[in-house]
């Protein structure tokens, strides 16, 4: 089942690993800030080694970003950001899991100080509808 872990952060200014620029991430002492960077890099070279990370990118600034939206019979542009939200979309990444408990264990593995992880199925073949 292919689901889709979205990670949506706001980091002033933008930049990845997006929690090197988040106050939140920023305040922990630097044993947590190296243990989590450690706990990521464990689970990235798991899903690496298990074969259900398919891929991923960390996305530039979304003030860099053009939204095109369809109005009066043609698609028309705009700068970005794409929204007003306090948070940005910063990456994906798309993984291949047995099960939506596997991929709820694995997105919850994601999550950080002043980030949210938002865990969503893929709707190709091989994705979870449900």
């Amino acid at each position: 089942m292919k689901y889709v872990i979205l990670i949506h952060s706001n980091p002033q200014p933008w930049g990845h690993p997006t929690s090197d620029y988040l106050a939140a991430h920023q305040g922990l002492p630097d044993d947590v800030r190296k243990r989590l960077n450690a706990e990521f890099e464990q689970v990235m070279a798991e899903l690496q080694a298990n074969g259900e990370l398919i891929g991923g990118e960390a996305l530039g600034d979304p003030a860099a970003a053009r939204l095109y939206r369809w109005q009066d019979g043609s698609p028309l542009a705009s700068d970005g950001p794409y929204s007003e939200a306090k948070e940005h979309l910063a990456g994906f990444f798309l993984v291949d899991v047995e099960s939506r408990a596997r991929a709820e264990e694995v997105a919850a593995r994601f999550a950080g100080p002043g980030e949210t992880v938002e865990l969503r199925p893929a709707m190709w073949p091989g994705g979870d509808d449900q």
